[in-house]
C-alpha cells in the first residue's frame, strides 16, 4: 500500500467535495472500474452501488454511475444500506462489483468509496492498485463505448427487504426473541430502516434511537461511538441490551442489562466460546488484530482456542481467516465477521449471534461478557504533519523503552499510522491504569516532538 496515494486500509475517504472525495475523481474512478471489469471479465460491467444517509451521497453516486455507464456498465442503485447489504446483494445479484459511499464511523462532512469484488469480498490491494494507476492516466476516449454500447442505471426498490431476510437467517428458526426488549441505536445511519424492522419481524420489543437521519447528523453523539446513550435508555426502559451500530452497520458495539458496554474483543470471546462448545470452530482458532485486549487471549486460551493477529483493519482479518480457514474474526471495534454467513463485519448479524447465544443459553449478556476480563488499555491519536517511519524516531522510540520498561513485561505498545488520517495512533496495555496512561502521554509527546503537530 506503501506506493499508493488514494487508497487507505478501507478505500479512499476524505472530506466531501475536497480532493479526493469530489465528483470529479467519482466520475473517474467509475469509468476506471467500469473499463477494467470489461477488459478482465470479457463483457459489459454489472456494478451495485450502495450509500450510507450523508448529504454528499448524491453528489457522489450520480458522479460515479455516471462514470460507470460512460464505461458500458450497468449500474444497480440501492440506495442507503448496510456496507453488509451491498456485499450480500452484489453477489446475489450476480454483479461483477459491489460500490458503497460511506465514510463509517466518520462525521458526516467525510464521505469514502470501498469497492467489493463479485466474490462479495473487499478489493484486494493489488486491484485498488491498478485502479489507482488507470485514475494516473489520460482517458483514451476512443475506447469509450458509444451508442448502445453505453450502461444504463437501475433502481433496485426491493433491495432492502432482500437484505433484511438474509439477516435474519443468522438466527435460528426455532428460536424467537420474544420476551426481549431491545435498545437500538442506528446513528442515523445506513440501517435506519433495515435493523429496526429485523428485529421487531424475530418477536423483540424495540426501542429505537439514532433512525431519523437528516443528512448531515450520521454519528453525530450516537451509535457505536457512543454507546453511552443506548446504555443510558437500557437502564431507563429495563431493557435486556442494547445494541450499537455505526453509520454503514459494519460494526456493533452492545450494551448489557445493567449499561454495561460489551465491545468487539468481549463479543468475540463470547461467540467463540459458542463455537467451540458446539463443535464449530474449525482449528480452535479466532483472528482478532493487533489492538485486540490481551483478556481476549486469555479468555480463549481457558477454552482451549489460540488468537491468531492480523493488522489492523477488518480487511486483513477477513484475509488472514481465509488463509487459515477460520471462521470468526474482528476487531475491538465491533467488526466482527461470520465467514459462515458473511463476507465483511455485519453489525445486524453480530448482534443477532449474540442474541442467539443469549437465548438458547438462557444467560444475560452480563453473564456471558464475564467471560473475559478486559486489561486497561489506553489510545491516544495524534495528529502530526508527516508520516515517517516509525522504526527512525529517536525520541519515539527512546520513549516507547522507557513504557515497556515501566510494563516490566506485563503489558504491550503499539504504534502505528491510520490508513485514511494523518494520524498516528498509540496504544498502551497493562495491569495498571495509571501506569499506561503516563506512558501513552509520553509517547504522544515524543511523536509531536519528532513529526510535529498537525494542530499547531
Amino acid at each position: 500500500m506503501a506506493n499508493r496515494k488514494l487508497f487507505g486500509t478501507d478505500g479512499i475517504r476524505g472530506e466531501a467535495n475536497v480532493f479526493p472525495m469530489t465528483a470529479e475523481l467519482a466520475l473517474r474512478l467509475g469509468r476506471a472500474l467500469g473499463l477494467r471489469v470489461a477488459a478482465t471479465r470479457g463483457h459489459k460491467a454489472r456494478v451495485l452501488v450502495g450509500k450510507d444517509t450523508r448529504i454528499s451521497g448524491y453528489m457522489l453516486e450520480t458522479s460515479l454511475s455516471a462514470g460507470l455507464v460512460s464505461a458500458g456498465a450497468d449500474v444497480y442503485l440501492v440506495g442507503p444500506l448496510p456496507t453488509p447489504g451491498i456485499a450480500f446483494l452484489t453477489t446475489g445479484m450476480r454483479c461483477d462489483a459491489g460500490v458503497v459511499i460511506s465514510a463509517s464511523h466518520n462525521p458526516f462532512q467525510d464521505n469514502g468509496i470501498k469497492l467489493f469484488g463479485r466474490d462479495g469480498f473487499k478489493l484486494p490491494d493489488d486491484e485498488e492498485a491498478a485502479l489507482e494507476a488507470m485514475l494516473d492516466a489520460d482517458v483514451d476516449e476512443a475506447a469509450l463505448p458509444t451508442a448502445r454500447g453505453i450502461g444504463r442505471a437501475h433502481r433496485v426498490d426491493d433491495a432492502a427487504g432482500r437484505y433484511a431476510v438474509f439477516c435474519k437467517t443468522a438466527f435460528p428458526r426455532e428460536l424467537t426473541l420474544e420476551g426481549l426488549r431491545v435498545v437500538l441505536d442506528c446513528a442515523h445511519g445506513a440501517a435506519y430502516r433495515v435493523a429496526p424492522e429485523v428485529f421487531s419481524d424475530l418477536g423483540a420489543e424495540v426501542i429505537t434511537l439514532g433512525c431519523k437521519p437528516d443528512g448531515t447528523n450520521i454519528n453525530d453523539g450516537c451509535g457505536a461511538l457512543h454507546p453511552e446513550n443506548a446504555a443510558a435508555m437500557v437502564r431507563q426502559t429495563g431493557a435486556h441490551l442494547g445494541i450499537t451500530l455505526d453509520g454503514d452497520a459494519d460494526r456493533c458495539i452492545l450494551c448489557d442489562e445493567n449499561g454495561q458496554v460489551v465491545d468487539g474483543d468481549q463479543i468475540l470471546a463470547i461467540l467463540a466460546r459458542h463455537l467451540k462448545r458446539e463443535g464449530r470452530l474449525p482449528g480452535d482458532r479466532v483472528v482478532a488484530t493487533v489492538m485486540s485486549n490481551v483478556g481476549l487471549e486469555r479468555s480463549l486460551a481457558e477454552v482451549g482456542v489460540s488468537l491468531d493477529r492480523a493488522g489492523v483493519g477488518d480487511r486483513y482479518v477477513v484475509e488472514r481467516m481465509r488463509a487459515s480457514g477460520a471462521v470468526l474474526g474482528g476487531e475491538q471495534s465491533g467488526h466482527v465477521i461470520l465467514s459462515t454467513h458473511a463476507t465483511t463485519g455485519d453489525g445486524i448479524v453480530t448482534a443477532l449471534s449474540v442474541l442467539n447465544v443469549m437465548v438458547a443459553t438462557g444467560r444475560s449478556l452480563s453473564a456471558l461478557a464475564g467471560c473475559m476480563t478486559r486489561y486497561p488499555q489506553v489510545l491516544r491519536n495524534v495528529r502530526v504533519r508527516e508520516k515517517r517511519d516509525l522504526s527512525t524516531l529517536p525520541t519515539v522510540n527512546a520513549a516507547v523503552r522507557d513504557a515497556e520498561a515501566s510494563l516490566r513485561g506485563h503489558g504491550r505498545v503499539l504504534l502505528r499510522y491510520s490508513g485514511t488520517e494523518a494520524l498516528a495512533r498509540v496504544m498502551v496495555e497493562g495491569p495498571d491504569a495509571a501506569t499506561i496512561d503516563i506512558a501513552a502521554l509520553a509517547i504522544a509527546d515524543a511523536l509531536v516532538a519528532d513529526l510535529g503537530s498537525a494542530e499547531g
